[in-house]
Parts: structure tokens; sequence; C-alpha cells
């Protein structure tokens, strides 16, 4: 319907809206790095209130109520989002939706919806929802891997536990009728497969598969060699949902199909949806903020200009054009009835604006000829479904995280499955960099990391993969976390100067000096005397200009250059994985609760180096597997102070993922049972911080052979897999009839065994545990068996 009754003085046509986007809460209390409202070039919520005040809900519901009254819409569609809408709270949440039926339902009957993170979400808040007919929709990105690249708080902790109790809760009878369904942003460095179980384990009435917000200025990610990632990535989720029946409803999918009906983000009917901000402003379809600052605004409010006014501006009229309205590469396409140009954000490029076809152009065409190439088999039998959604036992195949926990149970693990766990240590860097931004400001250091990720990418890997570069992260957001470091100061100007340097492109920024020196992670530090706390460094390829103070100096940075210079380079060691940091100099180092020591005097250093490098060798001659696994991940070796009370100690820190802390030791025998039995610990942790083995608030407490008190389920279990590890080395070396190998190896195998099964015996493990330690149980006894 198109109409031509507006207000005296506004000329032209409109078109009726009938969907409307309500920002009550513009803050969130999720800091998701991939966030259009937040991470993208609009930054106009800066500006609005956190909380839309209820005269904005009054003015906004009336205008709806007016516009479906002129046009005799039959329904209106409001769908409650942010920001967070739960950070409303039930109070103001049932004023708000109280509000909107009283004034719109006598005109026309009212779809209320909602699209929140979940975390927040409760009992109370779901009767409220049940009572006010609300559908609720969540956002969640996958399995746990998937959905915590992303999908993080601002500390970098998880959200995905909290995510599926709000799914858990929607699945309950008393709440089912408000549960709309999954938004699931995809990301192709994750595993389709995995995604499309985790969410098709939700059991949701319908899942909205979105891609990425990217522009022609800023394109989306494409690792690796295919030109099409999205759609092959799409299309083996697509050949699983069609095997399966099409079990959900996927509607990018049914979308594209010939006849589908199309969505915002495909198709070429009209757009129909407007949003009004939390200070009342009206602005246009809400992934216009990914384009440029201030691209969906109109310049019209609640509370001086109608809807027709609105349906009118420019950037809502184009979109309602149909064809017409495409660029002409788009028009002269055979399936542009089935892509309509893609979204509309996702076609802007700075000098022609949105008059191009989208930047996942040659994604689409491929996904639409899979989606074409691939019929529907003979319908399956339906599947029976438990009470919970899930699929019976009988009905159930190994799961991926099954697959993954299986593969560590036997010691040392996969290749891939040590790239996944280094993939996902990364990303949680990458998210707790992205909340140092957010809470810290930072502008100028994120913005060079930005555009060094996009010119050097792999010069920022480099850096940001450092296992300190974590523990820095976490002591700025938190100096509870770790204490003993000091005082916290900004990690970003640091990282960013360091990626400069190891890119080779020129950058200055102001950066904070900690203990008289500036830490620069994975290449040294520099300490110069008289620095004040903070210096404006300068580099160009190959050295560093430091102003700080009286202070000014440039510095070549010479890996041979003496102490003097001011310049203390990052040693490393050449060993058969590859090269391996001694790292002696970066603050965080002091991470592992035991003091490390100073940094190395050269000889003692190059003794370490070669210490590190026979013992890898004799790893790789004792237990290859294990020696593939240290190739996989370990970056770098810190060395602990002597203690004459424990001569020969080892540690792993959490959060540090890539580095093992061990006193030096001459004997590479000894160090390389250490360096395998360390980095079990390490990918343990790793697998922590993905899943859960142990039920969460465990009391428990289990003695074990190894340790004379009690520990808790968590710390048996990091001692059964590390001493399954070192079982398999002293087995190893007891075939080749090397001293006391065989009483060495049965003494660990006695504790691993009694580990194991007090541990099983505890019932203070999950599923996913218990199925791990039982395959622990197995690869041990395989172990056992070859010692008869």
């Amino acid at each position: 319907m198109i109409c031509r009754c507006g207000p005296p003085g506004v000329d032209g046509p409109c078109r009726r809206i009938s969907q409307f986007v309500l920002k009550v809460h513009s803050r969130c209390d999720l800091s998701c790095d991939h966030c259009y409202v937040y991470q993208h070039a609009d930054q106009t919520w800066r500006g609005r209130p956190a909380r839309m005040p209820p005269a904005t809900v009054q003015g906004a519901a009336r205008r709806i109520a007016e516009h479906a009254r002129e046009h005799g819409l039959p329904v209106v569609h409001v769908v409650l989002h942010g920001g967070e809408p739960l950070l409303l709270g039930a109070a103001g949440l049932r004023e708000a939706l109280a509000e909107l039926r009283t004034t719109i339902t006598p005109w026309a009957r009212l779809d209320l919806r909602m699209q929140t993170n979940g975390v927040l979400l409760d009992d109370e808040l779901c009767r409220l929802f049940v009572e006010y007919d609300v559908r609720v929709g969540v956002s969640f990105d996958g399995d746990r891997v998937a959905n915590d690249r992303h999908r993080v708080f601002a500390h970098g902790g998880s959200s995905h536990d909290h995510v599926r109790r709000a799914l858990a809760l929607l699945r309950r009878p008393e709440y089912r009728t408000s549960y709309a369904g999954i938004l699931c942003t995809i990301d192709v460095r994750n595993d389709p497969d995995r995604v499309y179980e985790a969410l098709l384990a939700e059991n949701p009435p319908r899942v909205d598969l979105l891609l990425p917000h990217a522009t022609w200025d800023h394109p989306p990610q494409r690792p690796g060699p295919e030109p099409t990632p999205y759609a092959h990535w799409l299309g083996r989720l697509h050949r699983r949902w069609v095997d399966d029946g099409r079990p959900m409803s996927i509607r990018m999918f049914e979308a594209l199909r010939p006849g589908g009906g199309g969505t915002e983000a495909f198709g070429l009917a009209p757009a129909d949806v407007l949003v009004i901000e939390a200070d009342g402003a009206w602005e246009q379809v809400d992934s216009l903020k990914t384009a440029y600052h201030g691209a969906a605004g109109t310049g019209f409010d609640v509370f001086d200009h109608s809807v027709d006014e609105v349906a009118r501006h420019p950037g809502v009229a184009v979109r309602q054009d149909g064809v017409d309205g495409l660029c002409a590469t788009c028009r002269a396409c055979p399936v542009v009835d089935r892509c309509g140009g893609g979204l509309y954000a996702h076609r802007w490029r700075t000098g022609s604006d949105f008059d191009n076809p989208s930047v996942y152009c040659a994604d689409l065409l491929r996904l639409i000829d899979t989606v074409d190439a691939y019929p529907p088999p003979t319908p399956p039998a339906p599947r029976q479904r438990t009470a919970a959604g899930s699929m019976p036992r009988e009905w159930s195949a190994t799961s991926p995280v099954d697959e993954l926990l299986d593969d560590l149970a036997t010691g040392p693990g996969s290749t891939s499955t040590l790239a996944l766990l280094a993939a996902t240590q990364f990303s949680i860097t990458r998210a707790l960099l992205a909340a140092c931004r957010d809470r810290f400001g930072s502008t100028a250091a994120w913005e060079l990391l930005v555009h060094l990720d996009q010119a050097a990418p792999d010069a920022v890997l480099a850096v940001l993969e450092h296992p300190f570069v974590r523990p820095g992260l976490v002591h700025r957001l938190d100096s509870s976390a770790l204490p003993g470091l000091g005082a916290a100061v900004d990690p970003l100007p640091a990282l960013a100067i360091a990626a400069a340097l190891r890119a080779g492109v020129p950058a200055a920024l102001r950066v904070p000096v900690r203990a008289g020196a500036i830490t620069l992670p994975t290449l040294g530090n520099l300490v110069l005397p008289g620095l004040g706390e903070r210096a404006e460094v300068t580099v160009r390829p190959g050295e560093v200009q430091v102003r700080s103070g009286s202070v000014e100096q440039t510095v070549l940075l010479d890996p041979l250059a003496p102490p003097s210079t001011g310049w203390l380079p990052t040693r490393d060691v050449s060993v058969p994985g590859g090269r391996l940091l001694l790292e002696d100099g970066d603050p965080y180092r002091d991470c592992y609760g035991q003091p490390v020591e100073p940094r190395l005097e050269v000889p003692a250093a190059r003794a370490l180096g070669r210490t590190l490098t026979d013992a890898w060798r004799v790893v790789r001659r004792d237990v290859p597997a294990h020696a593939a696994a240290l190739d996989g991940g370990l970056r770098a070796v810190v060395a602990l102070a002597p203690d004459p009370a424990r001569p020969l100690r080892s540690a792993t820190a959490r959060h540090a993922f890539g580095a093992v802390a061990v006193t030096p030791h001459p004997d590479p025998e000894t160090m390389a049972v250490l360096l395998v039995h360390e980095w079990q610990h390490a990918k343990l942790g790793a697998v922590l911080d993905l899943y859960d083995l142990v039920e969460p608030g465990q009391g428990t407490r289990i003695r074990v052979p190894w340790r004379p008190d009690p520990r808790p389920p968590e710390g048996v279990l990091q001692g059964v897999y590390a001493h399954l590890a070192v079982t398999q080395v002293w087995r190893s070396r007891a075939a080749t009839d090397h001293p006391d190998a065989s009483a060495h190896a049965a003494h660990f195998l006695a504790w691993t065994r009694d580990g194991v099964d007090a541990l099983l015996a505890s019932r203070s493990l999950t599923a996913a545990g218990e199925r791990f330690v039982s395959q622990l149980r197995h690869a041990l006894e395989e172990t056992h068996v070859g010692s008869r």
C-alpha cells in the first residue's frame, strides 16, 4: 500500500511500516567484538541514555498506534532490542510492555518480540513474557568454541553456559510459547558441523544465520585460499540440514529457495522496518551502523515526527524500490530475485555509497547454486526426541566434543586438536583485547592494531599469540586476578608498537613505562635510565626512538647489541619443532605463583637453550606423539628461581597458554619429562576454558597418592592427565632398557590409576568429564598391558 496523505507541507508517497524495533536499553552486559552497535563505524550510542525513559516509550507507542490506525494495519510487529533489553529489569520491561499493549492493541494485533543475549534470563522474566505474549529470540553462535570466539563478557569470560541456561528455560513446557528461536552469527573459522549440532541440540523453532556485518571498505575475514569461504561454510551446514530432513527452520536456506519469500537480507520485498532509539530518535534499519558514523540516522524523533514522515526519508524510500533500487550489476544478475542484492548495509563503499553489489556477492551466488544443486533426499522416518530436546541414546552419534576429548584422553592429542586449542586461546586473547579497549580507551593503539591486522595480520598474530599477552590483559581488567604483579598498565600501546616493528611499519604512540622499562612482547625490553611513567615511542624498521622527560634516544634493535645500549632482546633457541623463546624479560611471565629468574646471564641462557634443544630431541625419541604436541603450541619457556628445598620444579599458568616454567636443569632426560608433564597441564587448561569437566561448585576433596593433602577434583584431574603422559614416557624408556625406567613406569602407573579411580568414584565430574576420565583410564590400561 502506498499512502499519499502525508501531513501538510510534506510531499511524496510513503509506504506503511509494520515492523518497529525499540531500543529499550542501549548498553550491554556482553562485549561481543563483532557487534555492529558498539564495535563498528557508528558510535552514536555513546550520546544516548542507557534506558529508554517511560515518556519515550509512550511517545513511541502513540506513533505506532497512530500509523496502524491511519493505514488499517492488521498486525504490528514490535521488537524490544538494545544493547541488551533485559538490563531494563522485570519492572521496567513490564511497564514498557503494558504501555505498548494498552496503546496499540485497540488498532492492530500486536506481535511482541524480543532479541536478547539471554545472560539475565530467569523464571520471573519468563513468566512476564508468557503473560504479555512476548516471543524471545536468543543470540547464540553454537558450540562453546564458536560462541566464545566473540560473545564474551568484558573481562573475557565465557557466556556459553549462561546462554544455554536461558535456552533451557525457554524450552520448559510452561515457557515454550515464548521461545522464538536462535540468532547465530557465523564465523568461518568455526566448524560448521559443530555449530549445527549445537544449534540443533537447543531444539529451536527457528534459526537465523547471519553473515558477519562487513562493507567494501571493511571486507569480511577470508582466511585461507578458499575464494568463497562463507558459501563453502554455509553449504556444509546446508547439506547436514537437508540430510537430517530439515529438523528445524533455518530462515536463510528457506529464503534462498525459489519462491522462498525473502528476508531483510535476501529477496526484493520492500523494507518494512524502522528503529526507535533510546532517546526517541527514528532510525533506519540497525545494520546500517556498520557502514559509517550516523548512517542509520534520519534527523527525526517520535516526539515531533510521524511514521509517515520517516517512511518518506530517502534512505528508507530507496529500499522500497525493489530491483530498481539496486546497482546495475545486481539488476543484470539472473538470481537477483533470490539474492535481492544482499543486505543493504553490506553494499556500502566510500565514493559509491550503497550503489554496489553486496560485499558477499560471490558467496551468495555460490550459495544459491549450492541450495539449488542439493535436493532433499527421501524423507527419513521422524526422529524421536526426549523431553529436553536431545536425541535418545540409540540415535546419537559421537559428538564433536566427545571426539576432541577422546583424542586428548590418549595423552598427546592430535595435531588438529592442538591447533583447535591454540585457536580458541587466541580468540580469548582477542576478546580480552577488545574488553580493554572498551573499558580504558587506548583509541590510537587500537586503531594502529586494526590497521596492522589488515595490512600485516601475521605480525599481529605473532604478538597476540605470545603467552604473556593474556596475563597482561587479565591483570589490566582485574588487578586482583593475578596478585603480585604490581600496578596494572595499559598493554595495548606496547602490543601495537611490537606488531608495527614486526611488520616493518613506521608508527608512533605514547607507551606506559613499567618498572623503568618498556616491554615489547616477543621482541624484548627497552631499559633506559630516566624514563618517566610514559614515553613517546616512534618506530621505524630496525630502530626505536624514545622520548620521555629528559630522555631522547634512538636505539638500534640489534640482537647482538650489548646491554649498555638499553636494548635487551628476547632470546630464542632452535629446537626440532621450531623456535622457542627463552622469556626472561616480560613482566607478566611472573604469573606462576613461584619466583622467576631475572634476566639470565649469557652463559646461563646458552646452557638452558642447549638443555631444551636436547630435551626436545629426547621427547621425539621417547614419545614422538607428545613431541608433535609440543611442536603444536609450546612457544616459550620461563626459568624459575632456584629453591634449595625443591631443586626440581616446573609450573604452568592457566592464562599463559603456550609457555611453561621450569627450574634450569642440565639433564635433558629430566627436562624432557618436565616439558611433557607441564604441556599436559597447559592442554587441559585450554580444554577447561571450553568445557566443564567438573561439576561447578564442588566442595569435594579427594585423596591422591602424590600429595599429602586432599585435592579438589580439578586438581586431581590435572594430576592424572599429567601423570598419564609421564607414565607413557617411562614406559617407552623401559622398552630400551633405560636404567630404572620400569620402576618409574610402575610408580607413575599406580599413581595415575589410583587417581583416576578416585575421580570416577567421587561423582564430581560432568558427563563429559566422566567420558574423558574413562577414556583416559582406557589409555592407561593400554599402557599397563604394554608393560607386561
